[in-house]
């Protein structure tokens, strides 16, 4: 029985990777809000936290280097 419903649930999630996007769909999986890092304030404060650890300025964007003493 365990073996079934594992079956069962392994095809259906293997189905849903099979489909296909549409064209008319493409432009609600462009919008900004599907993308990583769509939280502002969020990537804002880690990115503060990143430089301040690292004493550089720029985040994540720059080579990073220093003692990190801040």
């Amino acid at each position: 029985m365990k073996m079934k419903l594992f079956l069962i649930s392994i095809s259906l999630l293997l189905g849903a990777c099979s489909s296909n996007v549409k064209p008319w769909e493409r432009g609600n999986l462009a919008r900004a809000e599907m993308t990583f890092g769509a939280e502002g304030l969020i990537n804002t404060i880690n990115d503060h936290v990143y430089f301040s650890k690292e004493a550089t300025s720029g985040g994540s964007s720059f080579a990073a280097g220093g003692c990190g003493c801040n």
